[in-house]
C-alpha cells in the first residue's frame, strides 16, 4: 500500500479546513434560507392580509405573484425546473444576469418579499419580517458580494413579475362601478348583519394565468327561481333549512373549520365588533405549506408547490366570480327568511356576494388537483391552518377528501344550496385539470417526479 505523498496530505488538510469553515453556510442553505423561509413568508403575508382585510379574490392575487417570483429563482438554480415565463398568459420571457457568486435561496426570498411588499397595505409589518431573515443570513457569515448579488437578482426578478402583475387589469378595476342591486325576485340582496355591498363584481375582468377566459368553464345555469312550495328551488332552500336545524357536532365542526371569513361582524346588543380570519385561498396555501414541510421538501420544491397552488387558486376565483355576477343568485338566508322562516339564521355569516357557484367548492377542488399532481395520493394531511383562530386540527387522507369536506361545509354552514356546491366542484376540477395539462413546472428530460 502506497503512503500518501505530502501534496496529498496538504490538499486533504485544505479541504477539511475549507468545509469546516463553511459549515454555517451549508447549514443555513439547508434550513432557514430555503423552504422554511418561503413557508414563513407565506405565513407572514397571510398575517398582513388578515390585518389589512383583503377579500378572498384579492387575497388570491397577493399569494400568486410573490410565489411566482420565488419560483422563477428556483428555475435559475436548477435546470430541471421550467420557467412560467412564456407559459402564463402575458408573462413574457426575459434574460437575467446571474453572477457566479450567488445564493439562490436568498435571491428567492428577496423576490418573494419585494413583490409582496407592493401588494399589501401594511408594508412595515412585512418589512419587519423580511429584515429579520436578512439579519439571520448575515449572522451566518454569507460573503458581502454574494449577499449583494443575491439581493440584486431577487429584485430584478421581482421587477419583472410586478411589471407583469400591473397589466392584469386589477388597478383599472378599482375604478369600475359598484354592483347595482337588482329588484327582480330571486336575485342577490345584501345580507345581515351589516348588509355589505357585493365585493369584486368585476373580478371576471382580471387577466387569468392559464384560463383562456373567465368564462372558459361556464357553469350550467342555477335552478330556476321559484317561491312556490315543492318547486325544485324551494326544495333546495328547504334542504338547507332542515340540515342546519339538525346539525350534528361533526357537521358543525366541519362548517366552522372551513368558515374562512376574512371579516365576520359580530353583533351583541348595540355593540358590533369584527373578527378577522384567514381567507379560503389562505387556508389552501397553508395546506400546501403543511404538505411541503411534511414531505421535507427543499426550497426549490417548496417554491414550486406554493406557486402551482397559487395559480390554481387565482384562476379558480376568476372562474367562480364570473358565474357569481352572471347568475346573481339569491342567498339561502334571504330566501328562507322571506319564504320559509323569517327568524332563521345560518350557522355561518353569509359572505357579501352572490350565491352561485360556491367559491370554496371551486378553489378547494382546483387546489386539491394541483397538490395531488405534485404530492400524489393518498397523502396524509394534518391540517393545522385554523389553530391560530381557536379551532382544532383536522386530518385527511388526501387533498381530494379535504376539498370535498370544504365544499360540503358550505351546506352545513347554511350559506349555499347543493347545486352551487356540486357545480362548483365541477368547475374547480376543470380549472385544476387545465392547469396540470397546460402549465409545466418540470423539463420533461430532466424531471424527477
Amino acid at each position: 500500500m502506497k503512503r500518501p505523498n505530502n501534496l496529498f496530505l496538504i490538499l486533504h488538510l485544505f479541504l477539511l479546513l475549507h468545509f469546516t469553515s463553511c459549515k454555517e453556510n451549508i447549514e443555513y442553505v439547508n434550513t432557514l434560507s430555503g423552504s422554511e423561509a418561503l413557508n414563513d413568508g407565506n405565513k407572514y403575508i397571510t398575517e398582513v392580509m388578515i390585518h389589512d382585510i383583503f377579500s378572498p379574490p384579492v387575497a388570491s392575487r397577493i399569494y400568486a405573484y410573490p410565489n411566482i417570483a420565488a419560483y422563477e429563482i428556483a428555475v435559475m438554480a436548477d435546470p430541471k425546473y421550467k420557467s412560467l415565463m412564456g407559459q402564463l398568459n402575458g408573462f413574457e420571457p426575459t434574460d437575467f444576469d446571474i453572477p457566479d457568486e450567488i445564493h439562490f435561496p436568498l435571491a428567492s426570498i428577496t423576490a418573494f418579499y419585494e413583490v409582496g411588499l407592493q401588494l399589501v397595505f401594511s408594508e412595515d409589518k412585512l418589512i419587519e419580517k423580511r429584515d429579520l431573515i436578512y439579519s439571520d443570513i448575515k449572522k451566518k457569515g454569507i460573503p458581502d458580494q454574494t449577499y449583494n448579488n443575491s439581493i440584486k437578482l431577487g429584485k430584478a426578478v421581482a421587477d419583472h413579475v410586478m411589471a407583469y402583475a400591473k397589466k392584469d387589469n386589477y388597478h383599472q378595476s378599482r375604478s369600475f362601478e359598484k354592483h347595482t342591486i337588482r329588484k327582480e325576485e330571486g336575485t342577490w340582496q345584501p345580507t345581515p348583519p351589516i348588509y355589505m355591498e357585493g365585493i369584486e363584481p368585476h373580478w371576471r375582468t382580471i387577466r387569468p394565468f392559464f384560463l383562456d377566459s373567465a368564462a372558459q368553464f361556464k357553469s350550467v345555469p342555477p335552478t330556476t327561481f321559484s317561491k312556490e312550495k315543492n318547486s325544485p328551488f324551494y326544495n333546495e332552500a328547504l334542504e338547507v333549512f332542515n340540515i342546519t336545524n339538525n346539525l350534528t357536532k361533526e357537521q358543525t365542526d366541519i362548517a366552522m373549520f372551513w368558515d374562512c371569513n376574512p371579516y365576520k361582524m359580530n353583533v351583541k346588543g348595540h355593540v358590533m365588533f369584527a373578527e378577522k380570519k384567514i381567507t379560503p385561498g389562505g387556508h389552501w396555501m397553508g395546506i400546501a405549506s403543511i404538505a411541503a414541510k411534511a414531505s421535507n421538501l427543499d426550497w426549490k420544491n417548496t417554491a414550486e408547490a406554493m406557486a402551482f397552488t397559487g395559480l390554481a387558486i387565482m384562476d379558480g376565483f376568476i372562474a367562480c366570480w364570473d358565474e357569481k355576477y352572471r347568475s346573481v343568485l339569491i342567498r339561502p338566508e334571504t330566501y328562507i327568511n322571506q319564504h320559509i322562516d323569517e327568524d332563521w339564521l345560518p350557522l355561518l355569516q353569509t359572505p357579501p356576494f352572490p350565491e352561485y357557484t360556491s367559491g370554496h367548492s371551486v378553489i378547494s377542488t382546483a387546489a386539491s388537483k394541483a397538490l395531488t399532481h405534485l404530492f400524489g395520493e393518498p397523502f396524509h394531511i394534518v391540517d393545522s391552518t385554523e389553530t391560530a383562530y381557536g379551532l382544532p386540527v383536522r386530518e385527511f387522507s388526501s387533498f381530494k377528501s379535504a376539498a370535498a369536506e370544504a365544499a360540503i361545509s358550505r351546506l352545513y354552514g347554511g350559506i349555499h344550496y347543493m347545486p352551487a356546491i356540486i357545480h362548483g366542484q365541477t368547475k374547480g376540477a376543470k380549472v385544476g385539470d387545465l392547469l396540470i395539462s397546460k402549465v409545466k413546472t418540470r423539463n420533461d428530460n430532466l424531471a424527477e417526479k
